[in-house]
């Protein structure tokens, strides 16, 4: 039976009955402008025709480009074996684990999670995990302030603006004093951070390798940060920790960044996973939850919720963060990826990385007009300067095939014709070859 009104005189009776004169009264709220024009919609289609259209649709978007395009997001290659396991539907369909004498598994997977993400920095604590990069740099923040006491955050201007923006955003209602400090030579400004670094501030925030793909090592910034009893916070690429000294080796006491290249793919912005260590002494005002191990009545090992710092299980005003949503299955994909690969496995993918990046920028090199940026060492991401806007050149080298790249501009003033270029280890030579030929082509045209 169809319960669709399809006649004037049904429709005149379902107004009645609401009491609306008109169809158009339904909709009084919404501006003019921003109502519908003509409800009219096609005709049903089947779900062997629903498919083809939307296949259809989805071939005129240009998804099997060669990608180079980083900025705090990597085509890493992700093993079979993490989308298998994680979807399990012991994993996929659990919820948060109040509850340890039914949930020993998840409790043992965060366990081990958080584990792998102090291996991965050299801290001492990791917490169940927050929503992505940006919003884990902001609880960081947040910690130092509520650590320290104080208001002020130094931010280093080669932190990803994405997520200097989101730090802006979630305090614009909080008294916080941001100060940043620009970039010189691609490095962190060490005189410029000293110049207002004092005892009114809680933190300084820097990145690691930073939005140009510089790597830097902080230890004698992190010694002066120290000095005057602010904390250091490091954002990280996680993948070039297979090769670069930790955060942990360097002195900082909290460290953040994106998981997204440990084992999710590119996704239009999501779900991503944030992650986040400390120093054991600043683990009681981590945000989120911590899962510990523990024995029971038996002398059995056990994982419990160890530490929950949310305002539903504390009093509100001790508590840390809102974060509730259950991240864990994120974090799980990230860590049955990092269980795959182990320490060699690890180190062995960054110096792929690295590899790659070093032949690409010779080959970006031999391109008359291209400069390669050299200033300082990078890991698997580089800054190119090209004769034209670099929005433009994007634009044309998606003809070509690729996505080459990120056009600086977006981002920075005065940067129209700079180029961030990223190489992982899915880009074959081949590919970097030809991309830096198709380069060349678009340049002389």
């Amino acid at each position: 039976m169809n319960y669709l009104p399809h006649t004037p005189e049904q429709i005149r009776r379902m107004l009645e009955t609401i009491g609306v004169a008109a169809l158009e009264d339904l909709f009084q709220d919404i501006p003019a402008s921003l109502r519908a024009k003509s409800f009219d919609l096609p005709e049903g289609k089947s779900e062997l025709e629903t498919f083809k259209y939307f296949r259809k649709l989805s071939d005129k978007n240009a998804v099997n480009l060669v990608n180079f395009v980083g900025a705090g997001f990597y085509d890493h290659y992700i093993p079979a074996a993490v989308d298998a396991l994680a979807a399990r539907s012991e994993f996929y369909t659990a919820y948060t684990p109040y509850q340890p004498e039914c949930s020993q598994g998840w409790l043992q997977a965060i366990f081990e999670y958080q584990t792998a993400i102090c291996e991965l920095t050299g801290l001492d604590a990791a917490n169940a995990s927050l929503y992505d990069g940006g919003t884990a740099l902001y609880e960081a923040a947040m910690m130092a302030i509520r650590i320290t006491g104080r208001r002020k955050i130094i931010m280093d201007s080669g932190v990803n603006m994405v997520y200097r923006t989101m730090l802006y955003t979630y305090t614009s209602n909080l008294d916080v004093e941001f100060v940043e400090t620009p970039v010189v030579h691609g490095h962190s400004s060490r005189e410029q951070i000293l110049r207002v670094l004092d005892d009114t501030t809680a933190a300084v925030i820097v990145q690691n390798p930073n939005f140009f793909g510089v790597v830097d090592d902080h230890r004698d910034l992190v010694e002066k940060i120290h000095h005057v009893g602010a904390l250091a916070i490091q954002s990280v690429y996680p993948v070039s920790l297979g090769i670069l000294i930790t955060p942990g080796e360097m002195g900082f006491d909290i460290a953040t960044g994106e998981g997204q290249s440990l084992g999710m793919p590119l996704s239009f912005g999501g779900p991503y996973l944030g992650f986040m260590a400390v120093r054991k002494e600043h683990v009681r005002k981590m945000p989120g939850r911590i899962v510990g191990e523990t024995v029971d009545r038996d002398g059995k090992r056990g994982f419990v919720l160890t530490l929950q710092a949310r305002e539903q299980h504390i009093r509100r005003e001790k508590a840390t963060s809102n974060i509730c949503s259950n991240e864990a299955l994120c974090a799980l994909r990230a860590l049955i990826y990092l269980s795959l690969m182990g320490k060699r496995g690890m180190g062995e993918l960054a110096e792929l990385n690295f590899r790659k990046s070093e032949f690409a920028k010779n080959q970006f090199d031999r391109i008359p007009g291209v400069q390669v940026k050299r200033s300082s060492p990078t890991f698997n991401e580089f800054t190119v300067v090209l004769p034209r806007r670099a929005d433009e050149v994007v634009n044309k080298m998606v003809d070509k095939g690729f996505a080459c790249g990120f056009p600086l501009g977006r981002f920075y003033k005065g940067m129209d014709n700079y180029l961030l270029v990223a190489v992982t280890e899915k880009r074959t030579k081949e590919e970097i070859a030809t991309c830096a030929e198709s380069l060349e082509a678009v340049l002389c045209h």
